[in-house]
């Protein structure tokens, strides 16, 4: 047993939890100052634009979440390009995010999902979109609505603690079918499936069948399905085996898959008679996303970690390529109908709704900005002789010493281009945006994922390390962040060589290693980096976890930063490496937001967390605003 001199901090009401963030939240605000007031109007001109985040089309038209100004907003964007606001956060109540929507396909009622300060655990309304009135609600996790008609739907709740009706533990997932006349409900789905499982259920264009998802952390999957109106036709259709397996759609009763086995970058495949059939192999790329509309496949490829479209049909003859003028990012592809649309975004430009026609690609809805950038791509070296690649983002007429090094690298996770409006200021100054694509994201498929999961997770550490490396032979400052897993990636480089970073950022952090899976939902996780309570897994966990490696050297000056609504990472994890570090008495400080979550926060309140990120950049490394 390794003894833990700060497990206290784990107690977020323990008085002396909440004495320790109120002298961490107020030595950060003499840090920065009233520095982050400069920044708040400059990244507004920005974060305010804008930014549509999903979209559902429906016989109404495209359905919506847009964050803009100070609010998350349902919006309806009918076929002839006329905007209708259905709700906003802020008929919901203080500080809400809204994190998903589910029209019917009609569009005559409307599910949504939102939480309080961007938790996991929220609420699942009904609503007719019209009058507003609530027609049902839930509570908890619960999401993934699939409509049977105006009165019923199906939908999944995630066991977060405790047990399903079924008593499997959790972490576990069920479907249910839910009346909302008479508030009854079945579980319909899931029984004794075990824990560490996920389920979806989603809707293909065949709109009499639905397909289900059944996977295992993040490296497999089972696909089932059936008809729609039917929960108990619904059988195994196909088990990937030890690997992942993604829906696509039916055509003509018969299901088409993406099968990521072999060399892990995607083959689209058909079960015909419960033999499968190959229609398109693997290509040089990943393939990330398929669906399929009437007699097309509509495919998502990642080339290097930039979004391709093609169109085949159903035999796999390539039938259309789409090509975009700079590096972008498909977040959605949807349809409705014979219409197909996608939601597109790159670095200079918030999301977009486009719609795919036979000759060409149009846009149906979206917002210019002129950031001025200048975006490019590099390649460097990792320890074993893997290539890794980066993006370098960067003011066309500015530029100055420190680059921002941005670095994930798990769960299958592909970082791909995104608008970078809240970083505006640090590239409008001259600093350089760095995006990093590492070994256990999904961004070359699924053999790259899995050479930085588990026992490999090290690889992921020391591709990292390969950019800083390549970004400081360049002639300039690094300053290394991540979130979430990224803050591990951060978190744990530094300590292994310090000496790599000018500055560390590290947000809503995994950190320690021998006891995530005992926190809120982290046993789900053991599929990704292995069992603390397995001694062969114990053993390299412990060798990297960052809070049990941290060591009397010299550190960079460092900013943790979490949310005390994150219920999916525990807050402790940032806690206790703040205290672990303040041991040997390294520069860190912790800035801890009542009011966030690992899912979000309203915007005011991610405006004012960018703005004291970037006043921690600007002091840490004496830079001035232009």
């Amino acid at each position: 047993m390794t003894y833990d001199a700060f497990i206290w901090l784990e107690n977020l009401s323990d008085p002396k939890t909440i004495k320790f963030i109120e002298e961490h939240n107020k030595r950060f605000r003499d840090f920065v100052g009233n520095l982050p007031n400069m920044f708040i109007n400059r990244i507004k001109r920005y974060y305010d634009l804008p930014f549509i985040g999903i979209i559902k089309a429906t016989s109404k038209g495209v359905y919506a979440i847009v964050r803009e100004s100070d609010v998350y907003s349902i919006k309806l964007f009918n076929w002839d390009k006329e905007v209708t606001d259905i709700i906003t956060s802020k008929d919901l109540g203080k500080h809400v995010v809204i994190g998903a929507i589910y029209p019917s396909l009609n569009g005559d009622v409307l599910g949504l999902f939102y939480t309080i300060a961007g938790s996991d655990e929220g609420f699942l309304r009904i609503i007719d979109p019209e009058s507003k009135e609530v027609l049902d609600e839930l509570r908890g996790s619960v999401r993934n609505v699939v409509w049977i008609d105006k009165y019923s739907y199906y939908y999944v709740r995630f066991y977060r603690s405790d047990k399903t009706p079924d008593g499997v533990k959790a972490p576990a997932a069920r479907v249910f079918l839910r009346e909302i006349t008479s508030g009854s409900e079945e579980m319909v789905f899931g029984k004794g499936i075990d824990t560490n499982y996920m389920i979806w259920i989603n809707e293909p264009w065949d709109l009499s069948r639905v397909f289900i998802t059944v996977q295992y952390g993040w490296d497999r999957s089972l696909i089932y399905g059936g008809y729609r109106n039917d929960p108990y036709s619904w059988k195994l259709l196909f088990d990937g085996k030890e690997y992942l397996v993604r829906t696509i759609g039916y055509y003509n009763g018969i299901p088409y898959l993406a099968y990521y086995d072999r060399e892990g970058l995607g083959r689209i495949i058909r079960i015909v008679n419960g033999n499968v059939e190959e229609i398109v192999g693997e290509q040089d790329y990943p393939l990330n996303k398929a669906i399929m509309v009437k007699d097309k496949i509509y495919v998502n490829y990642l080339a290097n970690a930039a979004s391709r479209l093609k169109v085949y049909d159903v035999d796999g003859k390539l039938v259309k390529e789409y090509a975009f003028s700079e590096p972008s990012s498909i977040r959605a592809l949807d349809f409705y109908d014979n219409r197909v649309f996608i939601l597109l975004e790159c670095f200079s430009k918030p999301p977009a709704i486009y719609e795919l026609r036979e000759k060409e690609l149009r846009e149906f809805y979206g917002y210019k900005v002129d950031l001025n950038l200048r975006v490019s791509e590099e390649w460097t070296t990792s320890f074993d002789g893997t290539r890794i690649h980066m993006f370098i983002i960067e003011h066309k007429s500015r530029k100055r010493d420190v680059a921002l090094v941005y670095g994930y690298g798990g769960f299958g996770v592909s970082i791909t281009p995104f608008f970078v409006g809240a970083l505006a200021p640090f590239i409008e100054d001259g600093g350089v945006l760095v995006v990093a694509n590492l070994r256990g994201g999904g961004e070359y498929g699924e053999k790259w994922h899995r050479m930085g999961m588990r026992e490999n997770k090290q690889n992921v550490f020391e591709d990292y390390k390969a950019v800083l490396r390549h970004v400081r032979k360049k002639g300039l400052r690094t300053i290394g962040w991540g979130v979430s897993n990224g803050g591990l990636l951060i978190a744990a480089t530094m300590v292994q060589e310090p000496q790599l970073f000018d500055a560390a950022i590290i947000g809503y952090p995994v950190i320690d290693m021998l006891r995530f899976h005992k926190l809120y939902i982290g046993r789900l996780w053991t599929t990704e980096y292995g069992n603390p309570d397995d001694p062969k897994d114990r053993e390299y966990l412990l060798k990297y976890s960052p809070y049990h490696n941290v060591r009397k050297q010299k550190y960079p000056i460092t900013l943790i930063y979490t949310g005390l609504h994150d219920d999916r990472v525990h807050p402790g994890h940032a806690l206790k490496f703040t205290a672990k570090l303040e041991e040997v008495r390294a520069p860190v400080y912790l800035r801890v937001e009542t009011a966030s979550g690992h899912s979000g926060a309203s915007p005011e309140v991610k405006v004012k967390e960018y703005s004291d990120i970037l006043a921690f950049i600007y002091k840490a490394l004496r830079l001035k605003p232009l």
